[in-house]
């Protein structure tokens, strides 16, 4: 047997032919798959000479991937077990878990998820074996006749287009799950893996729920049931994931929207279409005040755009080229007759924008620029409208009208790197006032097949993002191909209280735009320039942004974005007319106030306020109006007694300015 060398986790060891990455690492059970030369492969490929081997340990991103994939496969085992005569589709890895898709003659109950879930258990106790196998199209044919939806994918193979977990690369491969005690192959499924060494490298996994989707996504398609499922190495990393889950249920948004009376989705208006009731009104215009004041205080200027246009300018900038999925229908107005009824006329397209940017163009436009006119930084709340799908739509994080905190910033190339490296500062810190403050950048970069301009253009694009991105010393993380057809882009990615992950502001560089719509200024030495385009959308939309906060808080937004910041409460109806006097004290600052003057004993109005999630309570009984005092009580059910009136006032007045987070 010939002797080579290898290196594994950075270190060269000897070796020999007929050895596989596995031997590395059979006394580490945490080891569920190996990088090989770059390349995620099972645990029992076969090794050569100078091979880079990294074992990829189950609780990283990549191990946790193979480890739910795998559970995908044992979750589709177990259902044909018990249903012999199901169909199956793909069962990919997801965020925090897997799905597996069947066609089944009777939907799933709840009761069948039990038996599912305690069939796996079986299997997985079992310590079945994965094991790959390389076939041909000639042989598969045969050997998944039975399986009308994998012969469909054996036949999109190498059409990236339609990759999916099943198909793919060089080869057409099965993974065999094979018996432990007979070595029988017991399941087969089509896939190009990797997978783990056996079952006995799964950890614990539960079934979440079941839905119906239409195969590969097309409502032309046959109609699947679709099974969520979740998996993780340990019982404490299940347990806290459910944990995590319970409460983000307690803080879902479209919930607390409702008890708090914020806002709501009527039926007459339409899917994806918010209404903000009075309270989610003052916490919205709070929102967009002290953006306003502090866009203001870094030289914006505010723009009014209309809601609708002609298609010809999105036939310039280009969104009906490459947007026009997202887009509302057209609407054909202007039209002019004969009066005989025929056209004299016709008709032009009308579309909902779905951007502002070309809006803002053809502000620039409107008068001739200069160099000295530079950096010009229009900003606007600009109601948009995005014809998402049914499926998507999600509360007020994914609508069909939004107004998005708009600005387009246009600038000198040679004054670009610092007007990013500016408003990345400027994006972070206001983000920071809005109490999110756990940051990562990512760089989206060129995608080949949807993009317009010169590769050299693109590259100095990416290159300036990158080290404006790089100067502001928070981890930047790469989304490659993932920019916008006009220029690469970075988006603030923020954490929340539940340590979850949303998309906050974008910032696009753009050099196509001001060529598509011949944008102008006259430079230092006379000579006429394109300036660069700089897109920037900084909470997103403001719809989303509330639903984040909503959820970040649950509900118990900061005295600064409280729409009701103090209740006055009296212990008995003689004590109305003193808190009125307080009342009128707190408004004069500006505070928002109410007296609960209702019927409720003094208790019920204390719960009422803090199921409210009102940060202030001040309550007043005859010791309190003799002392000019109140006992000034807080949403957590802390309490101080006796408190003065001004020094209360005062507090709260200072807690609201400071934006502090009580």
């Amino acid at each position: 047997m010939a002797d080579f060398k290898v290196k594994i986790d950075g270190k060269e060891q000897s070796t020999s032919d007929g050895i596989n990455a596995i031997d590395f690492y059979k006394d580490n059970k945490d080891i569920v798959v190996a990088k090989i030369n770059g390349q995620i492969k099972d645990l029992a490929t076969a090794l050569k000479a100078n091979d880079e081997v990294i074992g990829i340990a189950a609780n990283s991103e990549e191990g946790l991937a193979v480890i739910r994939h795998s559970t995908a496969h044992i979750l589709a085992q177990a259902v044909q077990k018990l249903r012999p005569q199901t169909k199956l589709g793909i069962g990919p890895p997801i965020k925090d878990g897997f799905y597996y898709d069947f066609k089944v003659e009777e939907n799933f109950t709840p009761d069948d998820l039990v038996k599912i879930e305690s069939t796996m258990k079986d299997i997985i106790k079992s310590g079945q074996r994965f094991t790959r196998r390389v076939s041909d199209e000639k042989s598969l044919l045969k050997e998944l006749a039975s399986e009308p939806f994998k012969i469909e994918l054996i036949g999109i193979k190498g059409n990236p287009a339609d990759d999916v977990m099943e198909v793919g690369g060089a080869e057409l491969t099965i993974y065999d799950n094979i018996d432990f005690r007979s070595g029988e192959v017991v399941w087969s499924d089509l896939c190009r893996g990797p997978h783990v060494p056996s079952t006995k490298y799964l950890g614990v996994h539960k079934l979440m729920r079941t839905a119906g989707v239409y195969w590969r996504s097309n409502e032309k398609n046959p109609q699947l049931q679709r099974i969520y499922g979740t998996a993780w190495p340990t019982k404490e990393d299940l347990a806290n994931y459910l944990n995590l889950l319970e409460e983000a249920e307690k803080r879902d948004h479209r919930k607390l929207g409702v008890e708090l009376d914020l806002f709501s989705f009527p039926d007459e208006i339409g899917s994806g279409l918010a209404v903000f009731h009075p309270k989610g009104g003052v916490i919205r215009k709070v929102m967009e005040d002290y953006s306003r004041k502090r866009h203001e205080e870094s030289g914006y200027e505010f723009v009014y755009t209309p809601h609708i246009t002609k298609s010809a300018l999105f036939e310039t900038s280009g969104h009906l080229e490459w947007y026009a999925d997202g887009m509302f229908p057209p609407m054909q107005l202007d039209a002019e007759f004969n009066t005989d009824g025929t056209v004299r006329k016709p008709a032009q397209n009308y579309y909902l924008k779905p951007m502002n940017c070309p809006f803002h163009n053809l502000i620039y436009k409107s008068t001739s620029k200069s160099y000295r006119d530079l950096p010009l930084r229009f900003f606007e709340f600009g109601s948009v409208y995005r014809y998402e799908k049914s499926g998507v739509i999600h509360g007020l994080t994914r609508v069909r009208g939004m107004t998005q905190d708009d600005a387009h910033i246009y600038t000198t190339l040679e004054n670009m790197a610092e007007e990013l490296d500016d408003l990345l500062k400027f994006v972070l810190n206001l983000l920071k006032d809005y109490g999110l403050d756990d940051f990562y950048l990512e760089l989206s970069t060129k995608n080949s097949e949807k993009s317009v301009g010169t590769d050299a253009e693109w590259v100095q694009a990416t290159e300036t993002l990158r080290k404006a991105a790089e100067a502001q010393n928070i981890p930047l993380v790469m989304d490659e191909g993932g920019a916008a057809f006009y220029g690469p882009k970075i988006s603030v990615q923020a954490k929340d209280a539940l340590g979850r992950t949303w998309q906050m502001s974008t910032i696009q560089l753009d050099f196509q735009l001001p060529q598509k719509f011949e944008l102008e200024f006259k430079d230092k030495d006379g000579s006429v320039k394109r300036p660069v385009m700089i897109h920037r959308a900084l909470f997103g939309s403001i719809e989303r942004f509330f639903g984040v906060l909503l959820e970040h808080y649950a509900g118990a937004f900061p005295p600064w974005l409280a729409p009701v910041q103090v209740v006055c409460i009296p212990i008995a109806d003689t004590h109305i007319d003193y808190l009125k006097e307080i009342e009128t004290k707190l408004k004069a600052k500006g505070v928002r106030v109410e007296i609960d003057s209702s019927d409720d004993r003094m208790q019920k109005k204390i719960r009422t306020a803090q199921t409210q999630k009102v940060p202030f309570m001040l309550i007043a009984g005859d010791q309190d109006v003799s002392a000019n005092a109140v006992s000034f009580r807080f949403r957590d059910g802390t309490q101080e007694n006796s408190v003065s009136v001004d020094d209360a006032i005062k507090r709260i007045v200072e807690a609201i300015d400071k934006r502090i987070q009580v």
